[in-house]
């Protein structure tokens, strides 16, 4: 058995072609989508999140909506950029959208990837201490969050307040049980992954990895999670963690989706420059008739390894088409991998 969820980027574009024209249209849709994955038992709805784009932002209003407007469905993030937060802030919006959703809240957190403006945390307030990179700063801001979400108090009381305290000194409210043990580390190397193992928090895998061993990216990812599981043991941590990784899968089952991705030009994995100093292998897509992609997803080895399988979907597609996407999965090529 093998969790699947969806992750959407959120694009939206002002052309013809895209039917997620605006803002609005992404987080509308994006709701409808989740409501359609949560009756056909898809596991998870997940949304990336990016900074001056046209696309998906801000995502505790959107994840609080889909909270409101569902009962099963895993809600989370892949992932926050951890450089433009301010921990407390976003222990309380986290806090308030877990418990609209009842304890379904997975947030996947990371230090970010390159974004479309020059140190766009900085424009957000936020700078690097001294001898700090911001991939430090990330962490930093991250191991405040997950302090803070522990649930102990740490703020001395005012002696003359508004409203009656109780005794002690004072936690950020609202305060949701357990979602501490629902967060989720976005890992591109080795190292990071392991740090992430060490502090109790799960895995996610993208697309995307640091190029550390020149092998293809779905065995360096596996090698990764072997290092992120026996890091956990090590560190102590009881119960078994979870990993999720991210692929580009299409069941070709009719004309329409042989249209768009029978003839698909990402069929290998590609090794380019992150920034000016990593080297990176981007993960393939996998586009094929069911009997074919069954015998593909097999063999990778990374998808294998996980428990939480994230389909990325084309958003601009639109929720009927997307929502097809995800239904063809499940139908056809779920069952014969024994993930259903």
């Amino acid at each position: 058995m093998k969790k699947i969820g969806f992750l959407s980027f959120g694009h939206w574009s002002p052309n013809e072609y895209s039917q997620a024209r605006s803002a609005a249209d992404v987080l509308h849709q994006s709701i409808d989508l989740a409501i359609a994955a949560e009756e056909m038992g898809v596991d998870g709805a997940y949304f990336r999140v990016h900074h001056f784009a046209r696309q998906a932002a801000s995502p505790f209003p959107l994840l609080a909506a889909i909270g409101a407007r569902t009962s099963k469905i895993e809600i989370g993030t892949g992932v926050i950029d951890m450089r433009y937060e301010n921990p407390l802030y976003m222990a309380e919006d986290a806090g308030a959208a877990d418990l609209i959703s009842g304890g379904r809240l997975q947030l996947g957190i990371s230090r970010g990837s390159p974004e479309q403006v020059i140190d766009g945390w900085r424009l957000f307030g936020h700078t690097p201490a001294p001898g700090e990179t911001d991939a430090d700063m990330a962490r930093r801001h991250t191991e405040a969050f997950l302090k803070v979400l522990d649930g102990k108090g740490f703020a001395p009381p005012n002696p003359r307040p508004m409203f009656p305290n109780p005794p002690g000194l004072l936690r950020i409210e609202p305060y949701s049980e357990g979602l501490r043990d629902r967060i989720w580390w976005g890992s591109a190397s080795n190292a990071t992954a392991v740090w992430a193992a060490e502090l109790g928090m799960n895995l996610q895998s993208s697309t995307l990895k640091v190029d550390e061993t020149g092998e293809p990216l779905h065995v360096q990812q596996r090698k990764q999670i072997d290092a992120y599981r026996e890091a956990y043991k090590k560190a102590g941590h009881t119960g078994e963690p979870r990993v999720s990784v991210a692929r580009s899968i299409f069941a070709l089952t009719n004309d329409l989706d042989r249209a768009y991705f029978g003839r698909d030009r990402n069929s290998e994995d590609h090794v380019g420059r992150l920034d000016d100093t990593t080297w990176s292998v981007f993960g393939r897509s996998y586009a094929a008739e069911p009997e074919k992609l069954v015998k593909l997803l097999r063999d990778d080895e990374a998808i294998q390894a996980a428990d939480t399988l994230l389909l990325t979907v084309p958003n601009q597609l639109g929720v009927d088409y997307n929502a097809h996407v995800l239904e063809s999965i499940l139908a056809h090529v779920a069952p014969e991998l024994g993930w259903r």
